[in-house]
């Protein structure tokens, strides 16, 4: 192995902008962002093409430049529903009550994910040091030390999380120091997590960052290789790999959330790593790589009948299966295809559209593109033209537009309500799929019947082929009641906007910003007449 991509002798990892090149708005077709990318050349550090300083991976694309955001998460929010999330450890959100509001949300996460996994549901444990006007002045390192203490004589967890938020960041709080000091004092593990909001602009560094404090205090350092064990980087999704994977003898140990520290630890141990996402899960599976010599499968993610085949046989070749792989993919290929062909008869002619993460969508439409439903556009939070491994295998962006077509209308664009109109109306389609839920009220105010993907795992593998289509079918048989709802309801914004063509005008024309009001809504002030 070369040099190491990933720094785990510091306690803070480079937010993906300056990592590798990720970017929050840009609007074209997947192949013009397959080509910009240029994710070859960024993985071999030879790009130079309109990079001051220089190529290498941090390059950006030439990024549309919005003027405001109106909505998003962050760093720090990403932490929570992470190293909040994790079974037998407690994280402390080093901020202001405000900070916590995602609790709830997080909380239900937790234990919809443990019921999805058939384990006993349990209450997050984060902890708040609550600052107040007083603490931003003289600081709040005691503050943080008590909370620390109470914590564990509370839980007597196997680790503490810290998460320094934007307004600890700002006074210059030490977390570092006080988190190496109370670790001798309990004698656990206390890990700082560098996760301020202003950090980056896009909240996925903050899987990156939770990730990279597990990587540095807990992954065992000296592991006793485990040949049945495979890391499955996810979120809250439901047990399908673990059926997936039987057939070759592995067992799964999914990573972070849901996880408790033995899980967490034994990372380190597996065969290989692999991820329904890459977007999610290729940092920590980068570093498992470099550090601790646990290679990464060598595959597409496992969506749609081709990549699913690839992503076997390479975990099949790692397990030392190969043997057996191939009687494997003919069965299941004989099992779901009677099933696959019969959604397709049903779903001929219908148009879809996917609003997700980003390599998350590039797999929800490989899967829609198999059960042909046509996809005329698709928006994706973040784009990351190149992935830490730098495997030209795990270019999923590229796998999706040289298998399935390209996708006209591909916008990246960070969770604004106020672009879907624009966005939505230069496309046809039957439906929306949606990964951040608070989106599915626009899309259904316009007409269209909305699938919140809450169960992350819902599209993975032959069967997630099946599932995608069988629960499209339900939700297209629910149109009309979007459509009366379309024809009762205000979405709120100008006729001026609404009129607009282009969703990223602010970006292209940042002059119109200086007309007035009423000049923009034909002559009214606030949509009504003068």
């Amino acid at each position: 192995m070369g040099a190491k991509t990933i720094n785990l002798d510091m306690t803070e990892c480079n937010n993906r902008e300056m990592r590798i090149g990720t970017i929050i708005s840009w609007d074209g077709s997947a192949s013009e962002l397959v080509e910009a990318s240029e994710y070859e050349s960024r993985s071999q550090g030879t790009r130079k093409k309109g990079c001051p300083g220089g190529g290498g991976k941090a390059c950006q694309l030439c990024e549309l430049k919005m003027p405001f955001s109106q909505q998003t998460m962050c760093a720090n929010a990403i932490v929570n529903c992470q190293a909040g999330n994790l079974l037998d450890c407690v994280l402390i959100e080093h901020s202001p009550i405000g900070c916590s509001a995602n609790h709830p949300r997080h909380n239900l996460a937790l234990r919809n994910g443990l019921a999805r996994r058939g384990k006993p549901k349990e209450n997050i444990r984060v902890f708040s040091t609550n600052l107040f006007e007083n603490d931003m002045v003289f600081g709040a390192s005691g503050k943080l030390r008590q909370t620390i203490r109470d914590a564990y004589e509370r839980f007597h967890p196997k680790a503490i999380f810290i998460s320094m938020s934007c307004s600890t960041a700002i006074i210059g709080e030490d977390i570092d120091s006080v988190a190496e000091e109370m670790q001798e004092e309990i004698g656990i593990e206390v890990i700082p997590l560098h996760c301020e909001g202003f950090r980056s602009k896009h909240w996925a560094t903050g899987f990156d960052v939770a990730q990279h404090g597990v990587l540095r205090q807990i992954v065992n350092k000296n592991p006793k290789k485990q040949k049945d064990l495979i890391n499955i980087i996810a979120l809250w999704g439901t047990d399908y790999f673990t059926e997936m994977l039987k057939p070759l003898g592995l067992r799964v140990n999914y990573l972070l959330t849901l996880a408790n520290y033995e899980e967490l630890a034994q990372a380190s141990e597996a065969v290989a790593t692999t991820t329904f996402c890459n977007s999610l899960g290729n940092y920590m599976a980068t570093a498992l790589e470099e550090h601790f010599g646990v290679p990464q499968i060598d595959a597409p993610q496992p969506y749609g009948i081709k990549a699913t085949d690839e992503w076997l046989r390479a975990i099949a070749k790692v397990a030392g299966k190969s043997d057996i792989i191939e009687d494997y993919i003919q069965s299941e290929h004989e099992r779901v295809m009677p099933k696959i062909n019969e959604l397709r008869e049903k779903l001929n002619g219908v148009k879809g559209f996917v609003m997700t993460g980003s390599a998350y969508s590039h797999g929800l439409i490989s899967v829609l593109r198999e059960l042909g439903i046509e996809v005329q556009g698709s928006i994706v939070f973040h784009h990351d033209p190149v992935y830490d491994s730098g495997n030209e295998k795990q270019n999923s962006l590229k796998f999706l537009v040289d298998e399935y077509g390209d996708i006209p209308h591909f916008t990246v664009s960070k969770t604004q309500p106020f672009q879907l109109y624009g966005i939505l109306n230069r496309v046809e389609t039957d439906f929306v799929i949606i990964r951040h839920n608070g989106l599915a009220p626009v899309a259904a105010k316009l007409g269209i019947p909305a699938l919140p993907m809450g169960d992350e795992h819902f599209p993975v593998g032959y069967d997630g082929i099946i599932r995608v289509g069988e629960i499209l079918i339900d939700i297209i048989a629910r149109k009309k009641f979007n459509q009366v709802l379309k024809r009762h309801t205000d979405l709120g914004y100008t006729d001026w906007w609404l009129s607009q063509e282009d969703p990223f005008i602010l970006a292209h024309h940042p002059e119109v910003l200086d007309q007035p009001i009423y000049e923009m809504n034909g002559g009214r002030y606030d949509g009504e007449e003068e």
